[in-house]
């Protein structure tokens, strides 16, 4: 069973900075903002990502894609 695809069609600056702007109003600091910031985005990167199998990715056709992934 596959996961649903949830897309956000946004630009990597955009979302940098709305976690940012986000970080930077919950927390106390400079410091704590930057950390937060970087926290969310790290765990919405990863869970983002799917894991592949590169030799099963490589023997298929691309089949009109593209792009890879």
């Amino acid at each position: 069973m596959e996961r649903a695809t949830r897309r956000l069609d946004t630009t990597l600056g955009e979302l940098i900075a709305a976690a940012s702007e986000v970080a930077f109003e919950f927390s106390q600091s400079d410091e704590e903002a930057y950390k937060l910031a970087r926290l969310a985005l790290v765990e919405l990167l990863k869970r983002s990502s799917r894991s592949v199998t590169l030799d099963e990715e490589f023997e298929r056709p691309l089949l009109g894609k593209r792009y890879l992934h």
